[in-house]
């Protein structure tokens, strides 16, 4: 592995710091936050058309910049540094790499050049609280849609992988989101709904995964809604602890939709699990970026704020809460770092930078004194993104059994315990 950036990847680092430093500070991210879509629509467009931010990892045949994971991470962990409010993760790490997956050539003809262009944005929909199921970051094995494999054993929606049974989607009972055939040209209606979906009250598009089949056949598919043109859709934005990070409630009332790509459970399983690959070696890099911010902005801190006499940086009880933030940043950011190299260690990685910024956050929050506590400073906007992301994408422990199932450091014996190797 050679860890050095080529001379393009730092370009779009610092080209990226640069922009963000100058049109996303702490008082423009409340100003963004608080608009109807949830971010600056002018901001967007800039990264997009300047930058090409949301192409960066769709082929260039389709309209994108045609780079790869590495990229995206890297223009994340900025846009991390800034906690930019933007549906960049949401259509460039969720929802284009299942359309370039799944997609027929049609249907990626016809939406990858607007997802590159930022002239649509997109978003994964996934009913209840499984979207780190279905991305095969939690839960059981990929593949195991009844719970058995190495993730057998586990208590009922915990040892559900992104098999093509989906149960993470409501198993083809009542619940979740279900499809049928709509007859005719071969269309589809969907009924149900889904919380706490990213972007899901501002996006052009939703990619909905939704059960088919009946219980005898059920099987999870994935399915387009055109929100602009869609009936019996209602969507609403919800409450959410971290605003920069903002969710929908989203109600399918039989509502048109397009099948993505072929009926194809399993092909739709293998699509799920790569994407939450790409999306969680995204994440942890833009976790590692908030990390480092934070500690940034705290080392200033206590190197101006002076006690008995003293900055309080000099004191040593301080410099070693620091230093063990930093330390736990650095590892963050390797990791980060090798999983886009390697998707394969990007549970891991999420992991990894998922608890650097909690703690590095919370230590922030410590070191700034009673300021630190107050609404007014932007400390706690770093430990509000840390805990939304650690709800919607983990916890931090079910990130790392599923890392260790996959590796073959457990066996199940008995009725079902879990054994080290």
């Amino acid at each position: 592995m050679d860890a050095a950036f080529t001379a393009e990847q730092d370009e779009i680092r610092r080209t990226l710091r640069e922009l963000l430093a100058k049109h996303s500070g702490p008082d423009e991210v409340r100003a963004a936050v608080r608009t109807a879509e949830g971010y600056d629509g002018v901001l967007w467009r800039r990264l997009a058309r300047d930058l090409g931010l949301p192409g960066l990892a769709i082929p260039e045949a389709y309209g994108g910049v045609g780079c790869g994971t590495t990229e995206l991470a890297l223009a994340c962990e900025e846009t991390g540094r800034a906690l930019l409010p933007s549906p960049l993760l949401a259509t460039a790490a969720l929802a284009a790499p299942l359309i370039t997956a799944l997609g027929t050539e049609a249907q990626c003809t016809a939406l990858l050049p607007a997802l590159a262009a930022g002239e649509l944005t997109a978003t994964l929909a996934v009913p209840g609280a499984g979207l780190s199921t279905a991305l095969g970051l939690t839960g059981g094995e990929a593949g195991g849609g009844d719970g058995g494999g190495v993730g057998g054993g586990a208590s009922e929606g915990e040892g559900r992988g992104a098999g093509p049974g989906g149960d993470w989607a409501g198993g083809g009972r009542a619940g979740g989101v279900q499809a049928r055939p709509a007859g005719g040209e071969g269309g589809w209606r969907l009924y149900g709904e889904a919380s706490q979906v990213l972007d899901g009250h501002s996006a052009g598009l939703l990619v909905v995964a939704a059960h088919t089949g009946g219980f005898p056949r059920s099987r999870t598919l994935l399915f387009l809604v055109r929100t602009e043109a869609a009936t019996g859709l209602v969507r609403a934005r919800q409450t959410s602890m971290d605003e920069t990070r903002p969710l929908g409630r989203i109600e399918l009332r039989d509502t048109e939709a397009e099948l993505l790509g072929v009926d194809d459970a399993a092909g739709t399983a293998a699509a799920l699990a790569q994407a939450g690959r790409t999306a969680a070696a995204v994440l942890a890099a833009e976790a590692a970026g908030a990390a480092a911010s934070a500690l940034d902005r705290t080392v200033e801190y206590v190197k101006a704020r002076e006690q008995f006499g003293r900055a309080i940086g000099s004191f040593q009880a301080v410099k070693h809460r620091l230093a063990d933030a930093y330390v736990r940043v650095q590892a963050a950011r390797s990791a980060a770092y090798y999983a886009a190299w390697d998707p394969a260690a990007a549970g891991l990685a999420l992991a990894q930078a998922l608890e650097a910024l909690r703690v590095t956050s919370a230590e922030a929050i410590q070191l700034h004194g009673g300021i630190g506590f107050t609404w007014e400073h932007e400390a706690h906007l770093y430990f509000k993104r840390a805990t939304a992301d650690e709800l919607l994408f983990g916890p931090v422990h079910r990130l790392r059994d599923r890392a260790a199932r996959q590796a073959g450091l457990f066996l199940t014996g008995g009725a079902g315990a879990a054994v080290a190797v």
